[in-house]
């Protein structure tokens, strides 16, 4: 099962590459349970169909893994075999039972499913969050595990920000990874949406997306400035009224600066008559 580029692989995991079958049992179909932390959501029925019709004539050839627990056995890896299984009515499967902890639970089901390519990129991000969140994984450790770059994980979790509609498009294959990745410099939440509809309905592709999403965020920035010129020259004009001559305001990053312009020494006198008036009241 062992496949190049995804960490140390379920062999290494599992240890199950000995060919003495003794480690082999046949459980009940019904004595078994799924795995309540599985990172797949999702299974597809057709291809679900498609096995259990080859396990009606094949059988199941490779034994799935499981962990006792309690009256049951917990399913580590093969929740598809066994779901497939249950559908062609078949009564027992073959089993290799395993005493693993979660963190080695998580993992293998991880890997299992990543190998097969079984995980939409919401699910995938989810594992790899419950890996750094629940198991004090760091980027680079579940790096390591699953054979993927720290800046792939990195990037994959940044879904998660995405809010619920966007992620469900994901989930179900209307956009892509590479579309949603696009979206999160949106961070009007409205306003991403109405722009997943809008690439999902006119079946952009991501560099169309990104060309999208760059010329929409260009132009709000825009409107923003606008708006904020706009209240500048309101507060200028009021400065203006006050002062009685030209005020010019140079906003920066956390502070600015008041111009205030004088035309002779009369003038700047006046000015700071103005500015002392209150004073003088008191």
């Amino acid at each position: 099962m062992n496949k190049t580029g995804l960490g140390k692989g379920l062999g290494a995991l599992i240890e199950t590459e000995s060919t003495d079958n003794n480690g082999i049992v046949e459980l009940k179909i019904n004595e078994i349970e799924p795995n309540i932390n599985q990172p797949r959501k999702r299974f597809d029925d057709d291809k679900l169909k498609q096995l259990s019709e080859s396990i009606k004539q094949h059988g199941v050839v490779q034994p799935i893994i499981c962990k006792k627990e309690d009256d049951a056995f917990r399913i580590i890896a093969g929740e598809r075999r066994w779901r497939a299984a249950r559908m062609a009515g078949i009564e027992k499967i073959p089993v290799i039972i395993k005493d693993l902890t979660s963190k080695e639970i998580m993992e293998i089901a991880l890997i299992e499913n990543l190998q097969r390519e079984d995980l939409n990129p919401i699910e995938e991000a989810e594992a790899y969050d419950k890996l750094m969140g629940e198991f004090k994984m760091t980027q680079e450790e579940v790096s390591k595990t699953v054979g993927k770059s720290r800046s792939a994980i990195a990037n994959s979790t940044r879904l998660l920000g995405l809010d619920n509609e966007t992620k469900s498009y994901i989930s179900n294959g209307q956009l892509s990874s590479g579309h949603a990745r696009t979206l999160i410099p949106i961070a009007d939440i409205e306003m991403r949406v109405k722009t997943a509809r809008d690439i999902i309905d006119r079946d952009l592709n991501v560099r169309d997306t990104e060309k999208l999403v760059k010329r929409l965020l260009t132009k709000r920035s825009m409107t923003k400035q606008k708006e904020k010129d706009c209240d500048l020259i309101e507060i200028e004009d009021k400065l203006k009224n006050i002062f009685g001559t030209k005020v010019k305001l140079l906003p920066g990053n956390k502070k600015g600066k008041i111009v205030i312009e004088y035309y002779s020494n009369d003038d700047l006198d006046r000015i700071l008559d103005i500015v002392e008036r209150p004073k003088k009241k008191q």
